[in-house]
């Protein structure tokens, strides 16, 4: 018997990480398991670089049939026990495929701040199939109570990040110039970056405006927007009309996240809405002070004064106070960095969140199976 891992989607995001993370746990617990990932995608290419047991589909964005009776197929042969799907698109063709398999158990793990929509499959699919839901905040917990799916069902467990990536080589404790060298930024510039896929739900258009405010009190602050699609240009026609001129844009940021944040001396985080943020993780683990929007599932990782500074969403101007705080006050903005850096490594590790997720297969019903397995 084995367990499921599917993640169908195709985009290198950070939340396509937390399947991954996951999948290295279960091999290094000794677990039987196949982790089921689209042909060709960044996590086929991340999982065979890990030796791990996947199975590649090629199955687009809509609804595939022979890829769902090759899934069901191969679930049979080898026994699923328990199937667990990162998303909707993996839990539509999953829940479908562990159907007519016969799967016994079903786990779904959302990381979205939407709730599913009323006719949607996959809210039907969330009431009635699934043993269990995992929500990455307690504020996507709250949506998905107030969508009617019982609270009884779901579990937080917050997303986790591998640290190894961060602190090679001493990473965490120096400072890269990549950006500098980039964009030609001279020692004394203060680098100001958000990371975030650019869409509305993000804030990068208050972030713009911030910088307007900031320009009329330091020149020396520089505001780099990392990220790629649908508003590009939107933010750059905005960009252009409130004659900001010192915002930067950096398209492909994934394989270069870590050059990246090692360039900035603080990052922003923007949102009016939003679950939880991998790349805010990714800057806590490089010590970076933050300044964020009390949105979504923000205020669960940054505690205002403690491991960040907290402004409310779609204020242009409180943020721009709060940068200007930190970037006059270094002493204060060194100590949010350090003990951010301490709260995530105790909180938000790969292998706390993989734990987490191991016991609660446990609790649906899994404990003498997985027992048998960590010990084998």
């Amino acid at each position: 018997m084995s367990l499921f891992q599917i993640d169908t989607r195709t985009e290198e995001k950070s939340e396509e990480h937390q399947s991954l993370h996951l999948a290295k746990e279960l091999k290094r617990k000794g677990l039987p398991f196949l982790f089921v990932v689209q042909l060709e995608s960044f996590l086929h290419q991340k999982a065979l670089e890990a030796e791990l047991p996947v199975f590649p589909l090629k199955i687009g964005k809509g609804f595939n049939f022979p890829a769902l009776f090759k899934l069901a197929r191969m679930m049979k042969r080898k026994k699923c026990l328990l199937a667990h799907f990162f998303g909707d698109n993996s839990l539509q063709i999953g829940s479908a495929a562990a159907s007519l398999a016969k799967v016994r158990y079903q786990v779904v793990s959302r990381d979205v701040y939407f709730p599913p929509r009323k006719s949607s499959f996959s809210r039907r699919k969330y009431k009635k199939k699934m043993d269990a839901i995992i929500a990455n905040s307690e504020g996507i917990k709250k949506v998905l109570i107030e969508a009617g799916i019982g609270p009884d069902k779901i579990e937080v467990i917050p997303s986790g990040i591998d640290f190894s990536s961060f602190e090679k080589d001493a990473f965490v404790f120096s400072k890269d110039d990549y950006l500098r060298r980039e964009f030609s930024f001279v020692s004394d510039d203060y680098l100001v970056g958000i990371m975030a896929d650019l869409v509305d739900h993000k804030g990068q258009k208050y972030l713009i405006q911030t910088a307007n405010i900031l320009k009329k009190h330091s020149p020396k602050i520089k505001m780099i927007i990392v990220g790629e699609s649908p508003l590009r240009m939107e933010l750059d026609k905005l960009t252009r009309d409130s004659d900001v001129g010192d915002i930067d844009f950096v398209l492909g940021f994934h394989e270069d996240a870590p050059k990246i944040l090692a360039s900035l001396d603080l990052f922003v985080l923007s949102p009016y809405l939003e679950a939880m943020w991998g790349s805010l993780l990714d800057a806590m683990a490089c010590q970076l002070p933050v300044v964020a929007t009390r949105g979504g599932g923000v205020p669960e990782v940054i505690l205002h004064g403690e491991t960040g500074l907290l402004v409310p969403p779609n204020n242009p101007l409180a943020l721009a106070k709060a940068i200007l705080k930190l970037y006059n006050d270094r002493r204060l903005a060194f100590r949010l960095g350090q003990r951010g850096y301490e709260v995530i490594h105790q909180k938000f590790s790969c292998e706390a969140m993989a734990e987490k997720v191991v016991t609660l297969y446990e609790n649906i019903g899994l404990r003498k199976w997985i027992r048998f397995h960590s010990r084998a």
